[in-house]
């Protein structure tokens, strides 16, 4: 299967969706190469850049999931290399 290294951009507005993103995060651990968060206590958000290697059906589901947790914005974009997963390598 062919993958793809994404880059999903995230914005944490309603702290109480933290929990239930974490979880996913960690459902699709298996895909995550780095993760970095930022809090931004000024603004009362938090900054999340989120790199991944996958099909381009996860990183769309996984990028949607998140999307549609309340007070949580994504954008996902793509790098134009592509490869096979580790197991056809």
């Amino acid at each position: 299967m062919e993958t793809r290294v994404a880059i999903i951009g995230i914005i944490v507005e309603d702290s109480n969706s933290v929990e239930k993103l974490n979880s996913i995060l960690h459902d699709y651990g298996d895909y995550v190469i780095g993760r970095m968060g930022l809090p931004y206590r000024e603004k009362g958000i938090s900054i999340i850049s989120l790199a991944v290697d996958a099909s381009q059906d996860i990183i769309s589901a996984l990028s949607g999931k998140l999307g549609r947790l309340p007070g949580v914005s994504t954008k996902t974009l793509y790098s134009k290399v592509t490869g096979m997963t580790r197991k056809e390598e």
